[in-house]
């Protein structure tokens, strides 16, 4: 049955005048000869374009096409399949869910390949339609150098690449490097294992000795590998050429963005390269961008937090501010938040720098400062837009709150976040922003301020002693003794504490008179607040996390 279909294939590539049959007769003698597939010997031959005949497999088949060069594949996965199997059938494994196994080639009715991965790894295997070109290179890639980083670092010596340490290489140079297969391997090595070990930033520290590699898994530093200086040039031109960026360029820094697919999931890779005395550091911020489900209960939000906070989402107009320091996830917070207000009958749009995550239904704007385009030009360009509820990124000068707080006072219900340290802060700093007081207290409606914490690992949970000095309930707490799984940090993913502060016309008169931060805390708290603290200290009560944790993120008032 399927020769058949394949021979209908081979017609109809003839029928629509993408060959000629005396070229399907030239590639069927040349697939004999080789022992190649048809259309194997059609790309290698170049009798057909290799994109135009994946794109046409594809539609006719109806296989998803993939574009190899933006996967990363994950070693682990490379292992399910034998090298010699996948350069057999040229056939790459991308990733596997469950018991089935999702593989690339560029002859998706290569049925006898197909059937021999099935029966060696025992999963189902699902095919995607890459070019025959793309394959090659990704066998290369993959399997041209081994994978740990020891073994690449030994293929990549001074020698080799023509590099010399304490030497800048000529930009020429670096451009014929940067495609060396055991450089890209090393490279998506990194990366796969940040990606993997949940990590959201990776580090690429130069000294005079060496490149150090350090992965920031749940808001901490970890060491990962350390290159040998010889190859900072390389490694750091390598990441250049994939964000776009300029290799000869290294007296200042540079800023861009790619992605890469892995596990079938797209993941935004930003890049910034900063010169420092010892070479040029490398930051990249890995996000997921197949988008944030999270919902508001998920966040770590305690059961008399949420109602309150929910509240403050059913009012019709005002400004509803999410503070805390870079990283304290006050993006998630607004992301959820606009995810339980997102229905038909009300226009969402954002302004962010940048756009971390796709909402379907909501309309989101990044900021480009080239073309003029800031929070404040964007957010008065929304308001022509017909609003119901905006999300201002953040609110960074003066210019940008007014607006927000004309839109509030025009019956808009405004998000947006401020850097603060807690919730009353936030009060403290629109004033010193010049913000009229009179205007804070008409518009404001509450400040949610809020940390992470990490929660313990649930594989290696333990009970521990409970500390003297802090009042706790009478409850075991617990701790993560360490394991594989975390790492042996005992710590394995992190939840949000948070404080809430409502406004209220008590609130309104103290901001008014420009009353102190204490001021503002201290009638908050008589009012209900639970503060940071505290709330990291119930749920270390909880078992969720740990106290060491909770003192670690927040200070006593």
């Amino acid at each position: 049955m399927k020769q058949e279909q394949a021979k209908r294939l081979e017609e109809e590539l003839v029928e629509e005048g993408l060959l000629t049959v005396e070229q399907i007769a030239q590639a069927q003698q040349e697939a004999a000869r080789s022992g190649e597939t048809l259309r194997q010997a059609l790309s290698r031959l170049k009798l057909i374009e290799p994109g135009a005949l994946a794109d046409w497999l594809s539609r006719r088949l109806g296989i998803p096409r993939v574009e190899l060069k933006s996967y990363l594949i994950d070693p682990k996965v490379l292992e399910t399949v034998p090298e010699a199997l996948s350069r057999k059938h040229r056939m790459i494994p991308l990733f596997k869910v469950g018991r089935t196994l999702t593989v690339a080639t560029s002859d998706p009715l290569n049925l006898p390949g197909l059937d021999e991965l099935r029966l060696r790894t025992g999963m189902a295997v699902e095919p995607v339609v890459a070019t025959e070109g793309e394959i090659l290179q990704a066998l290369e890639e993959c399997y041209g150098a081994k994978g740990r980083v020891e073994e690449l670092v030994g293929d990549l010596t001074e020698e080799k690449l023509g590099l010399k340490q304490g030497e800048a290489p000529e930009a020429k140079r670096l451009e014929g490097i940067v495609s060396d297969p055991p450089l890209v391997r090393l490279v998506n090595l990194f990366l796969s294992d940040a990606i993997r070990n949940r990590a959201s930033d990776v580090h690429l520290d130069p000294s005079q000795e060496q490149l150090k590699v350090r992965f920031r898994i749940d808001g901490i530093l970890h060491e990962s590998t350390a290159l040998p200086k010889h190859l900072e040039p390389a490694v750091v031109s390598r990441i250049k050429i994939l964000a776009s960026l300029d290799i000869a360029e290294r007296r200042k820094p540079q800023d861009g963005r790619f992605r890469i697919m892995m596990d079938g999931h797209e993941v935004d890779v930003r890049v910034s390269v900063m010169p420092a005395i010892d070479g040029e550091a490398v930051v990249l911020r890995l996000l997921d961008t197949t988008g944030i489900r999270i919902g508001l209960h998920e966040l770590g939000m305690a059961t008399e937090f949420l109602p309150k906070y929910q509240a403050l989402l059913k009012r019709p107009w005002g400004i509803l501010l999410v503070t805390g320091p870079t990283g304290s996830g006050k993006t998630t917070t607004l992301y959820a938040s606009l995810a339980s207000l997102n229905a038909a009958e009300r226009n969402i749009i954002t302004i962010e720098d940048p756009v971390e995550y796709r909402l379907a239904g909501i309309r989101q704007i990044p900021v480009n400062p080239t073309v003029g385009l800031t929070f404040a030009t964007g957010l008065r360009s929304i308001l022509r837009q017909d609003p119901d509820v905006i999300m201002v990124g953040e609110i960074r000068d003066r210019e940008t709150a007014e607006i927000a707080i004309q839109a509030a006072l025009t019956g808009h219900l405004v998000f947006s976040t401020l850097h603060t340290n807690d919730a009353p802060t936030a009060i403290t700093r629109l004033l010193d922003m010049g913000i009229e007081p009179f205007l804070v207290a008409s518009s404001l409606i509450g400040v949610a301020a809020q940390r992470l914490v990490r929660t313990i690992c649930p594989d290696c949970k333990a009970p521990a002693p409970n500390p003297a000095p802090l009042p706790l309930p009478s409850k075991t707490l617990f701790h993560g003794k360490g394991c594989r799984k975390c790492g042996n940090s005992g710590y394995r993913g992190r939840l949000g504490i948070f404080e809430l502060m409502a406004m209220d016309e008590e609130m309104g008169r103290l901001t008014i008179a420009k009353a102190s931060t204490a001021g503002l805390r201290e009638h908050a708290v008589q009012k209900g607040m639970r503060t940071l603290r505290d709330d990291g200290i119930s749920k270390a009560a909880d078992g969720v996390t740990t106290l060491d944790e909770v003192l670690r993120v927040t200070q006593e008032q």
